[in-house]
């Protein structure tokens, strides 16, 4: 049991959208990622995700079944969570640090498998 200092290990994450673990608790992993810019339409069919703005903020953009629409601006100090099967893409207009609590399952571009997708998280 040792405390973490979450400004210090941000600061060893020098890629965006690499999440990177800070700690496990219970099946749950609490990530630390950066965010750019826009990232990819994913969704999770099994896991829901919770994202807490630690500095910065972004836009958190979801579609529905018809293609409509919508976003939710999350600000520093701010978090919004995101049910399993909702479609959605965060976007970041500049750098951003993000704090993530989601199953240890969880695939970082959940349904979409592609150059973005990090399967083998490292530890901060």
């Amino acid at each position: 049991m040792h405390k973490i200092n979450i400004a210090e290990k941000f600061s060893r994450i020098s890629e965006c959208y690499q999440p990177h673990i800070a700690a496990e608790l219970n099946g749950q992993m609490v990530k630390l990622v950066k965010f750019d810019s826009p990232f990819i339409w994913h969704h999770h069919d099994h896991e829901d995700e919770l994202f807490l703005v630690v500095k910065g903020g972004f836009r958190m953009e979801f579609r529905d079944e018809e293609s409509r629409e919508r976003h939710e601006w999350i600000n520093e100090g701010e978090f919004i969570v995101v049910p399993r099967g909702v479609e959605h893409r965060p976007v970041a207009e500049e750098e951003c640090w993000v704090m993530l609590f989601e199953p240890a399952s969880t695939l970082n571009t959940g349904n979409v498998v592609n150059e973005r997708t990090v399967a083998q998280l490292q530890r901060v």
